[in-house]
């Protein structure tokens, strides 16, 4: 999609976060305080990035995970705006920007807090992946 298409396709707070690297105010993300079993993917290519069954509340104010579903799904890049050093995260396929990865996670999954913008992600629920052909990660939920 070009940048026009994704402008008519996505709300204008998810093309800020994944087109302009924008991020959404801390507790104001649909996902923050969300828990339903199902999987999030990026909301421009509907590629699978995580899952429920790795989020957790790191009270932060954004949705955080352990990781990714399939960690080749992201991309990690450096980022150093505003004046801080930190990780980028983006989608593989589309290259949306997600939001960053942190080593303050839970040390007994990895230590690392993917911090992701809700405006990013579409969540399927786990009753909808196959029929929203998301299918395969039924099993993650088994």
């Amino acid at each position: 999609m070009d940048k026009n298409e994704l402008k008519n396709h996505l709300t204008p707070e998810q093309y800020a976060v994944t087109q302009e690297k924008g991020t959404e105010a801390p507790f104001s993300g649909q996902y923050d305080d969300f828990y339903q079993d199902g999987i999030y993917v990026d909301v421009v290519s509907g590629e699978p990035l995580f899952s429920s069954t790795d989020k957790y509340d790191a009270g932060c104010g954004w949705p955080s995970f352990t990781k990714p579903i399939d960690e080749s799904t992201v991309k990690r890049h450096l980022d150093t705006s505003h004046g801080m050093i930190r990780e980028e995260v983006t989608s593989k396929d589309a290259n949306s920007h997600l939001g960053h990865v942190f080593p303050d996670g839970p040390k007994e999954t990895g230590g690392q807090r993917f911090c992701i913008n809700s405006a990013a992600l579409k969540f399927i629920p786990v009753e909808k992946l196959t029929e929203s052909g998301y299918g395969k990660y039924t099993t993650l939920f088994k």
